[in-house]
């Protein structure tokens, strides 16, 4: 059971729960509608309950809640509900720092500051379903707020999806694709050719580079050595493959078993001789 002690809009309530007496929002379609501060409620099944004891690089849920207007908390659970549907449980308590992000993002576009961001197509290749979840927002402001969002804004929502899945930072995100990104960079030049990022090629370089990131933050091994076979065929991307994994490890300050050289090595094979399949 919950006492009422803000009533957000029609869609949101903070109450206090009168078991351990801390304070809750709840969020749905309708949470809100009719309500009165002090009113006693079960929580409406088609509500998401978050907590405002938690933390973030954002700051604390509780002050956020004061400081960004309810319509964006509404969009942000909107969109981890998609997510949840999409991949099954993410971590919730992303809520309030990807609604302090789509207000920010709102005021900057309402004062012509457009931003700029170089890593939107890595961020699309990376994380291909949290991005399409993402584009979520361009219709929901287009339609409560006459706003059109693009891309570059896109990608920043995507990767707090992503940090909502794999308890990992947006920052450590963001590093990650920045990383792929130099590397990508890296390949282009010392092999003198563009990698068409709509490629399958690209799109499986791209997917390698992620998982192969993972394994190394999770400490998990490749099962078979194709170096000695791969060093020996494909010697110059071979030698490309060793140097780009030392610099994903400066880069993301992890270590990569020597195993993923030859694999890597394979990929960057594929992508400099244009393959499709």
């Amino acid at each position: 059971m919950y006492r009422i002690s803000k009533v957000l809009n029609h869609n949101g309530v903070i109450v206090i729960d009168l078991n351990d007496q801390k304070e809750y929002v709840l969020l749905g379609k309708g949470a809100g509608f009719g309500r009165k501060i002090g009113e006693r409620m079960e929580k409406p099944e088609t509500c998401t309950v978050y907590s405002l004891q938690e933390t973030s690089s954002k700051g604390d849920a509780a002050d956020l809640i004061k400081s960004v207007a309810p319509e964006y908390f509404q969009m942000a659970n909107q969109i981890l509900n998609a997510a949840e549907e999409q991949f099954g449980k993410v971590d919730r308590s992303i809520l309030f720092p990807m609604a302090d992000h789509i207000a920010f993002a709102v005021e900057r576009i309402k004062r012509g500051e457009q931003i700029s961001n170089p890593l939107t197509e890595d961020i699309q290749a990376l994380f291909y379903s949290e991005f399409k979840i993402a584009c979520m927002l361009k219709e929901m402001l287009k339609k409560e707020k006459n706003i059109e969002i693009d891309d570059d804004e896109v990608g920043y929502v995507a990767l707090h999806i992503h940090s909502a899945l794999e308890e990992e930072s947006v920052s450590v995100s963001m590093q990650m694709a920045r990383a792929v990104r130099e590397c990508v960079s890296l390949i282009e030049e010392k092999k003198g050719i563009h990698i068409n990022i709509i490629s399958l090629s690209y799109n499986r370089l791209m997917n390698h580079v992620k998982y192969m990131v993972a394994r190394a933050l999770n400490g998990e091994s490749l099962k078979i050595n194709m170096n000695d076979y791969v060093e020996y065929k494909f010697p110059e991307s071979y030698a490309l493959a060793k140097t780009v994994c030392e610099h994903m490890s400066k880069a993301l300050r992890v270590t990569l078993e020597d195993m993923e050289i030859g694999y890597l090595a394979m990929h960057i094979e594929r992508v400099s001789m244009g393959e499709e399949s």
